[in-house]
């Protein structure tokens, strides 16, 4: 059992205790933020004179050879030692001795797993943020082919008033654009360096901590050692991120699977991104938005597990706070995947137009503009709402829609109506004429599409 540890003890851990405290069966998936992270601290040691050149440079090939055999696969990372920083180190020091029993000076397990975390979070975010932007690309795509797909707008689940399907995906547009905020955010805030903390208190060598953060591209050290070590607030902070990303993507996926429905036959899922029954050959199912959908308590459940963590550890590091790593790769692998399915089955979807300005039709969604019709003609709202209320009754009593009642049968109600209703409810018209900012009418819709375009390519 490699460890880093052991001149106090007496005797062997016990192999199952040794097995529980090991954590390289999944720290192993940072090794190369490990190395670079130690590559760093050797560069600083020997700048500051606490190591030699030739003890530099025998360490950083030492290191790149690491790097490159476990790349090529070459040198398997085993679970004979105990964490990735022992792998690390007692490989190097195999291949080139004593000079590497010196990688470790000024330097604890606590603050350099607490660089290899936030290297690894640092990256994992900025991969993130590029699948949520292609997502963004891809209604954007929607969003400009689909100003005039006239569809129903929604409350309560059900037919309120007529919208596009541009302005509908919009919306979605909308929450991934603030997602990629956060994870903006997120990066910013957590962009300093821990290494240097030592276990809690610092150390007694004289370490250069804004070079080494240089050297790392990081903005700054931290400044209070026992919480360079103990802080995982932004693993909380991105697990919080991720599993809003995931519940947008599951409130689309809860669309997407209600408009694939035979009811509604609003969409046509590819085959590359449907699945079919063993039993009922006609079967075509939204399986990849059913386990978006099902993935996202996954998330939540890593963001609860942190937070609970979390919340009763005295400072300054704890044997506990290794749990942050499971789950949260978990979470960001499962966050990545979701969202490049989504993306690809978002982008092959083919939208059935005339169902969705039928369904519009059917259910009423102009009959706010049938009432504002009256009110433009001098009739009080409130008698106009209840006017249109017995229009509506009466095309359920015949199974038809407002457009489809004769002027006579308007007149019945109110003298008020001419030929002109037909008109002022058509569903062209109901979208045209609302015409302010982050309405569905084409005017404004294309400006907010031009100014999505142009926040794409400088984002």
């Amino acid at each position: 059992m490699a460890q880093l540890w052991g001149g106090r003890f007496t005797k062997e851990t016990d192999k199952l205790v040794y097995n529980f405290n090991a954590s390289i069966s999944f720290d192993q998936k940072f090794y190369e933020q490990d190395i670079r992270g130690s590559k760093a601290h050797v560069k600083m040691l020997a700048k500051q004179g606490i190591l030699t050149e030739e003890e530099r440079d025998k360490i950083l090939e030492g290191l790149e050879g690491i790097l490159a055999d476990v790349k090529a696969g070459r040198l398997a990372i085993t679970s004979e030692y105990e964490d990735i920083h022992s792998f690390v180190e007692a490989n190097l020091i195999d291949r080139i001795g004593d000079p590497g029993k010196k990688l470790h000076t000024g330097r604890s397990r606590n603050d350099q797993v607490a660089l290899d975390m936030k290297l690894y979070v640092r990256d994992e975010i900025d991969a993130i943020d590029q699948e949520v932007k292609a997502l963004l690309e891809a209604l954007q795509k929607i969003m400009e082919e689909n100003v005039h797909t006239y569809m129903p707008g929604f409350t309560h689940l059900q037919k309120a008033q007529p919208v596009t399907l541009a302005h509908h995906v919009g919306a979605y547009f909308e929450m991934l654009r603030r997602d990629r905020g956060r994870l903006f955010d997120i990066r910013r805030r957590m962009n300093t360096c821990p290494l240097g903390a030592g276990a809690l208190a610092g150390t007694t060598y004289p370490l250069d901590r804004e070079y080494i953060a240089r050297l790392l591209d990081f903005d700054e050290p931290t400044r209070n050692s026992m919480d360079s070590v103990s802080d995982r607030d932004y693993v909380i902070e991105l697990l919080s991120a991720l599993s809003t990303i995931m519940m947008h993507l599951s409130r689309f996926s809860e669309e997407i699977i209600l408009w694939n429905s035979n009811e509604y036959r609003f969409v046509e899922i590819d085959d590359a991104y449907s699945t079919g029954s063993s039993i009922m050959p006609q079967k075509k199912n939204p399986d990849i938005a059913e386990l978006v959908r099902g993935k996202t308590g996954r998330v939540y459940g890593a963001l609860m597990s942190i937070l609970t963590t979390m919340k009763g550890i005295p400072l300054a590091y704890n044997k506990d706070m290794q749990e942050d790593k499971e789950l949260t790769f978990d979470a960001i692998d499962t966050v990545k995947g979701c969202l490049a399915l989504f993306t690809g089955m978002i982008s092959t979807m083919q939208f059935n137009k005339a169902n969705m300005e039928a369904s519009a039709k059917n259910g009423f969604t102009n009959a706010t503009d049938a009432a504002d019709y009256l009110v433009n003609h001098g009739v009080p709202f409130r008698d106009a709402h209840g006017i249109v209320g017995q229009l509506v009754l009466k095309c359920i009593d015949r199974g038809i829609s407002l457009d489809e009642l004769s002027l006579e049968e308007y007149k019945e109600i109110s003298p008020v109506f001419e030929q002109d209703i037909y008109e002022a409810i058509s569903m062209k018209t109901c979208v045209e004429k609302r015409i302010t900012l982050g309405a569905p009418g084409p005017d404004v819709m294309e400006k907010v599409i031009a100014g999505n375009k142009k926040y794409l390519e400088e984002n």
